[in-house]
């Protein structure tokens, strides 16, 4: 049988046994809701599994949904191949999954950032966005993240943030017919990045005033930056489209930080939250065992009715 459709056809203890009796040993410390899906809908991305679900980003695809995993996010989609974007999107497809979030192809980034109010750049984000619809189509994608850039010192951060909305209103435009979600993200990476935190992406959103534009609460990003993160979640609420994860220090899997993940899963999943987690960090530790860690992390973490 091919390794393809013994991972598509195996259940948890198979596919275990396609990985060695030390996998085996591992899936079933992972607890008897192994295979299960969550309560949360988290998305894993390209590589995460690569040692237990093969090489071939399709049958990582396929192992993630044997462990209960319902969604992907793949943030380098745009640079993907026509033919295998529609690959990815046809096995989703099949298995029931989504597509997360993937990244707006150059338009919005310290290169071209969209504080400084120039056509050229706003052209270079509104022909990604023209790109991302078919992205789209051929993925089953709703959310696009944009990430607007960094600071123009040489402008008023009024006139900055005026730019970056302007910008975005255009964007809308391209994206609102057909159901797309520009998520915007702020982020901690460097201190050069003009957006930062919960209630200035909040803002932007609402001056926005657009279904299609809200923002990606990273909790990585969030925790690093503001802290205090169910705070910060429920005062925004309304305005965010999209979450993913990530451990303080070390951007690993939970269980490997500080974040109490358990109880602000609790609490989303309380507060009616549908959409979509994304797995938005590294393993914690290489090979197989790294990747049992990430998913008995999960099934903890999750384990909070």
């Amino acid at each position: 049988m091919k390794r393809r459709n013994f991972l598509h056809q195996g259940t948890l203890g198979l596919t275990a046994v396609a990985a060695g009796g030390a996998t085996w040993k591992g899936l079933q410390r992972a607890g008897s809701q192994a295979g299960a899906p969550f309560h949360l809908n988290y998305a894993p991305h390209e590589g995460m599994f690569k040692e237990l679900g093969g090489a071939d980003f399709l049958d990582q695809i396929r192992f993630m949904h044997d462990q209960g995993f319902r969604s992907i996010e793949d943030n380098g989609m745009p640079g993907r191949s026509k033919e295998e974007q529609s690959r990815i999107g046809e096995t989703l497809q099949r298995l029931g999954m989504d597509m997360g979030v993937f990244v707006l192809d150059k338009g919005g980034n310290g290169a071209h950032t969209l504080t400084a109010g120039r056509q050229d750049y706003v052209d270079i984000f509104l022909k990604a966005c023209r790109e991302s619809v078919e992205i789209a189509k051929r993925t089953h994608a709703r959310w696009i993240n944009v990430v607007p850039g960094d600071f123009t010192r040489a402008l008023p951060l009024g006139i900055q943030t005026a730019n970056v909305i302007e910008a975005l209103r255009r964007g809308v435009e391209i994206l609102e017919p057909h159901g797309l979600v520009i998520v915007l993200e702020p982020l901690s990476d460097t201190p050069d990045l003009f957006l930062r935190t919960a209630d200035q992406s909040y803002m932007i959103c609402k001056a926005v005033n657009s279904p299609s534009c809200k923002f990606l609460y990273d909790m990585y990003h969030m925790q690093r930056n503001s802290g205090n993160l169910i705070a910060h979640m429920d005062t925004c609420w309304e305005e965010i489209g999209y979450m993913q994860i990530g451990e303080v220090p070390g951007r690993k899997e939970p269980t490997t930080g500080e974040i109490n993940y358990t109880h602000i899963f609790r609490h989303i999943y309380d507060k009616g939250y549908q959409g979509i987690l994304g797995m938005e960090h590294g393993n914690s530790k290489p090979g197989k065992e790294g990747e049992l860690a990430v998913i008995r992390a999960y099934r903890q973490v999750d384990d909070f009715l």
